[in-house]
């Protein structure tokens, strides 16, 4: 038997984030879980864009975030 379940992968590319929803499908055959082909295209599409710059692109996939870096006090 096989189950799915929704989660939320983080892909980080230099000064950006993104936050891309996969499907993770947990089998009784297998001790970890697996993401579909589809899924892993998607989030290597994504990391690609945000090498490049391009926010809008991998904005199709999911949330984009720009990261700050703070001074720690």
């Amino acid at each position: 038997m096989t189950t799915t379940r929704r989660a939320k992968e983080l892909i980080h590319e230099g000064k950006y984030a993104a936050e891309v929803d996969i499907d993770l499908l947990y089998s009784d055959e297998s001790w970890s879980p697996t993401m579909s082909p589809d899924d892993a295209q998607k989030l290597e599409k994504v990391r690609i864009a945000l090498r490049r710059g391009d926010i809008a692109g991998a904005a199709k996939y999911g949330r984009v975030f720009e990261l700050t870096p703070v001074a720690a006090k």
